[in-house]
């Protein structure tokens, strides 16, 4: 049976409490960009990195998820794979309902996404990891949710690393 999309993972608590968030809360309000891993992760209830991830969104109300159209489609590819393809179909209802938002990519996306895979060669290629790139330099974003080592590889044009908020 697929896992069952979280009503509202971002959500959670009593709505009648308020409290002043902490400063680690405050660290990552705002826009975050997610790569396929935790989303496939948070539709898949038996995989590892589920409850980690469920519990950042969690702690992380504020965030703002923004991923790509390519990472999109890794998702459903590989949740129709390994769960059903419900799981996929259930990933898409989320994301329609506003769970996250998938940036458009521009003309130039193409350029740039061949320009970070070719600096990047000698890694194996990965299209959704290189549009996660493009969009992070396209709208200025530096922090990243993401279950992969070679997030720590990527460089923007200035030589800055995204921040993994997961492997903190």
């Amino acid at each position: 049976m697929p896992a069952a999309a979280p009503r509202n993972p971002r959500r959670a608590g009593p709505a009648s409490v308020t409290r002043e968030p902490s400063a680690r809360h405050l660290a990552h309000a705002g826009p975050v960009l997610v790569d396929s891993g935790p989303l496939i992760a948070l539709f898949n209830a038996s995989d590892h990195w589920h409850g980690p991830v469920l519990n950042w969104l969690q702690a992380h109300p504020a965030a703002t998820l923004i991923s790509t159209w390519c990472v999109a489609t890794e998702v459903c590819a590989l949740l129709a794979r390994r769960v059903h393809n419900d799981a996929a179909l259930d990933f898409l209802r989320w994301a329609q309902r506003g769970g996250l938002t998938l940036a458009a990519p521009t003309e130039a996306s193409l350029t740039e996404v061949l320009r970070v895979s070719e600096r990047f060669a000698s890694l194996p290629f990965d299209l959704a990891d290189a549009s996660i790139a493009d969009t992070a330099a396209r709208l200025k974003l530096r922090h990243l949710l993401s279950i992969d080592a070679d997030f720590d590889v990527y460089r923007d044009r200035a030589g800055k690393p995204l921040v993994n908020l997961l492997a903190r």
